[in-house]
């Protein structure tokens, strides 16, 4: 009965915090009353419309009774919201002899989520009787007794409350006893049997009397005992306290055998009538007589088992002192016990809801759990302070007992992708307690990170002439994110080359980003494919990021040299007709030929395979110039043939041969052989020379401020730089996608310019020049034109070309500057 006073207690302090005011998201604001004894399905009232929800919204969001002892007794009807009666509830035993009994209900609305304080008051109805624990009761008087003696009469119990309780005694007419009722501090009544005139036992022997309580319900309800009083002679002093009501107090948790209080009670007669004992009353609760031990002798009251304060903060003790006189006298007294509180009982942390995982984009101040921490101690023992893991972007709001715990700060999951919450609940006491819960809270991933290709870009090499379907190289792309949030897909580009798609060249994996050739590449027609690839993950919505795809082709040897002089026709073998007499040096005539590869491959030497007269002639093995080893003699022949040999530098080399007819005779119309002897066209000439002479120029211009940038970028920098390195034959063998300069290209795929790049090596600073990547062994090379198209078309009108076609290639210079 004590507990259910100091739970209502404090039922009744939470009420009136609640009625100051509402603390955001958890908030008292529902009172119901309902009958106790009413039948299951008893309608208490209508939640959903007192919290403002009509019918959509209580599925919606999701309204629900929060404890396991909220959803015992109550159900709410979710079609309507209606809150209905699910069990049975029997007041008092719900809440014993307390007068009010109010039941706290938790409500929760989880989208979002809200915590709601329901206190339903629990009416009570007259259903008990009172009783009286004993049926009947033995007094004895002496006949020598005053008229005025007052003996305490046991109180009858009613378990119901307020005006259901006993409210009144009655005692049955009688002529020497009257009844008086006492009413105690807590409102109790206690009835006293009093002697009104002098009793006879010889008259009177026993006095039969019936007592009966009655409650102040409609209709009353009542309960009576049976009273004999027994009339004794002699002892007529009965024992007496020093006073009717002690008062002590106890500190809770002492250990067993404790003193609590000694009594001393005194009795005026002499011999047994004086010798007295102490017995606990017939009414006193049985809760007191296990926590307590009287010892009839002494009159010590000890405790017998450890006392809780949480259980019950007060307790009276009701003693009986009585003589061993004939007849026996008793005295009473009322022993008022408070307990002390003591700080032993930690704060308990009771989560009423929490999030299991929250997305990383949500926003600062979020409600992810709601908790409430009780401590059943009382004033400094049961106040308490909340800590939390510091260092994380979370904190707590509180009002009272109850708290939220909210974001406190930006969340990102690829940071920290789970957090581990410990709070920790301290007491003021002495010493204090503390109770410490550990919470997980997973942060779960939206897609807020763009895919990222390993490089911005890639170069893949090839060589021509390739199988279709070859591997060229891989592409590496990463996502922060998780789960399809990560999941990345690999695309080209919708352009075109020369007229075809993309997707004609080449094929990505969507999947794992291997590129792979769709068709056999000719370096003739081709030099560089640069091709923007795209990486998408599979989040909503969905990011992308791109890259560049450098696709080298490399030339290899497929090309034989051509011969652009001397013309062989099947019509006619073309002679070269010389004045004697020559003598040693004489130009005799110039083999012309090109290659359609580039580089080493294109690089031509030349050489006599055969001659009529090895003496005779030479031939310079870089320019083809045939030329008189020595002096013509009276007795050589005048008719000579030679085989030329045109060879490449490529490996394996490929040649051609060209054959030379030279005839000596005494008398030449056309002069000696010159450059302008291969020209059958005199105007091709003007322009291929006004052309070679624009070339020229501008290479030079080029090269000039190339050299004077880089001059002034040594001069300051001091340390050694590459603007490129050419690229030799063993370092194209390795076909991985790397990381390279902007290239800029022609409309038909063929390389115009590099972006000049450079490169730090340990010792010097280095710039390199270059307009082929396939060519560095030469300081000064003629080579063919990079237009292919323009090169073919030349080589097939063989009539109109017959001027030295070296003329006609592009130079190519490489410039190395130490700088200092």
């Amino acid at each position: 009965m004590d507990f259910q006073k100091y739970w209502n207690a404090w039922i009744w302090q939470v009420l009136y915090l609640f009625s100051l005011g509402c603390w955001e998201r958890v908030c008292a604001q529902l009172y119901y009353t309902m009958v106790e004894e009413s039948e299951p399905g008893t309608l208490i009232g209508n939640v959903a419309r007192d919290l403002g929800l009509n019918a959509e919204q209580i599925s919606e969001r999701r309204l629900r009774l929060g404890s396991e002892e909220s959803r015992r007794y109550f159900v709410i009807r979710l079609e309507n919201g209606d809150l209905l009666l699910n069990e049975k509830i029997d007041r008092e035993s719900l809440c014993g002899f307390s007068s009010s009994c109010l039941l706290p209900v938790e409500l929760i609305i989880e989208k979002p989520l809200e915590l709601f304080r329901l206190v339903i008051e629990i009416l009570d109805i007259n259903d008990n009787s009172p009783h009286f624990v004993n049926n009947e009761r033995l007094i004895k008087f002496a006949e020598l007794a005053a008229p005025g003696l007052r003996f305490p009469l046991e109180n009858a119990i009613d378990r119901d409350v307020g005006t259901n309780a006993v409210s009144s005694y009655q005692l049955n007419p009688s002529q020497y006893f009257s009844l008086n009722v006492i009413q105690l501090k807590d409102g109790k009544i206690f009835p006293e049997l009093v002697l009104e005139n002098a009793l006879d036992r010889e008259e009177i022997a026993e006095h039969h009397l019936i007592l009966t309580a009655l409650d102040g319900g409609h209709p009353a309800k009542s309960g009576t005992t049976k009273i004999t009083v027994h009339v004794l002679d002699n002892n007529d002093n009965p024992p007496s306290f020093d006073q009717p009501v002690y008062k002590t107090s106890l500190l809770e948790n002492n250990l067993p055998g404790t003193l609590l209080i000694k009594l001393n009670a005194t009795d005026m007669d002499e011999g047994l009538n004086s010798e007295i004992e102490y017995f606990f009353e017939d009414h006193t609760f049985k809760s007191v007589g296990k926590l307590f031990t009287l010892d009839p002798l002494t009159g010590e009251i000890h405790v017998q088992r450890s006392i809780d304060f949480e259980e019950s903060s007060f307790y009276e003790i009701y003693v009986r002192a009585r003589d061993k006189g004939v007849p026996v006298m008793e005295g009473h007294c009322v022993i008022q016990v408070e307990i002390e509180d003591s700080n032993d009982n930690a704060p308990e942390i009771f989560v009423t809801s929490l999030e299991n995982s929250v997305p990383e984009n949500t926003a600062i101040g979020t409600v992810v759990g709601l908790f409430n921490i009780i401590d059943r101690d009382s004033e400094k023992n049961g106040e308490v302070q909340l800590e939390i893991t510091p260092g994380i972007p979370f904190k707590f709001k509180s009002f009272e007992n109850h708290y939220s715990l909210i974001t406190d700060g930006v969340l990102d999951r690829e940071i920290k992708p789970q957090y581990t919450i410990n709070l920790v609940a301290i007491d003021l006491g002495s010493p204090p307690m503390y109770t410490k819960r550990t919470m997980v809270l997973n942060v779960s991933d939206v897609n807020d990170n763009y895919p990222i290709f390993s490089h911005h870009s890639f170069n893949a090499y090839i060589y021509e002439n390739n199988v279709p379907g070859i591997l060229l190289c891989t592409l590496y792309a990463n996502d922060a994110d998780e789960g399809e949030n990560s999941q990345l897909t690999f695309s080209l580009s919708e352009s075109y080359i020369a007229g075809s798609p993309i997707s004609s060249y080449v094929y990505i994996n969507a999947y794992n980003g291997n590129v792979y050739a769709q068709r056999s590449f000719n370096y003739e027609h081709i030099q560089l494919l640069e091709i923007t690839v795209f990486v998408e993950d599979g989040g909503s919505p969905k990011l992308k990021s791109n890259a560049t795809l450098y696709i080298f082709i490399l030339d290899q040897n497929d090309n034989y040299p051509k011969i652009l002089y001397p013309v062989l026709t099947r019509e006619a073998i073309e002679h070269q007709r010389i004045p004697r007499p020559v003598s040693a040096g004489y130009l005799v005539t110039k083999v012309t030929a090109v290659d359609l590869d580039s580089g080493y491959n294109a690089w031509l030497s030349y050489s006599i395979l055969e001659a009529s007269d090895p003496s005779m002639f030479r031939v310079a093995p870089h320019t083809g110039e045939i030329r008189m080893m020595r002096s013509l003699l009276e007795s050589d022949e005048s008719l000579y043939t030679i085989l030329v040999l045109v060879r490449d530098n490529g490996e394996p080399a490929l040649s051609s041969t060209a054959t030379i007819f030279v005839s000596f005779e005494e008398f030449v119309h056309d002069e000696a052989p010159n450059s302008q002897d291969y020209l059958t066209d005199h105007n091709k000439q003007s322009d291929v020379t006004l052309y070679l002479i624009i070339s020229l120029a501008s290479v030079s211009t080029v090269f000039l401020i190339t050299f004077i940038v880089v001059t002034v970028k040594c001069l300051r920098t001091k340390t050694t730089q590459s603007i490129c390195n050419s690229l030799g034959a063993a370092e194209m063998n390795d076909f991985q996608c790397h990381h390279q300069p902007t290239l800029q290209l022609n409309s038909d795929g063929t390389l115009k310019y590099m972006e000049v790049k450079t490169l730090t090596r340990p010792t010097n600073q280095c710039y390199s020049a270059c307009l082929s990547p396939a060519l560095e062994r030469t300081d000064f090379t003629f080579l063919r034109p990079l237009d292919f198209p323009q090169l073919k078309d030349i080589l097939n009108d063989e009539e109109s070309f017959s001027i030295n076609s070296a003329f006609s290639e592009v130079i190519q210079v490489r410039i190395h500057i130490q700088c200092t």
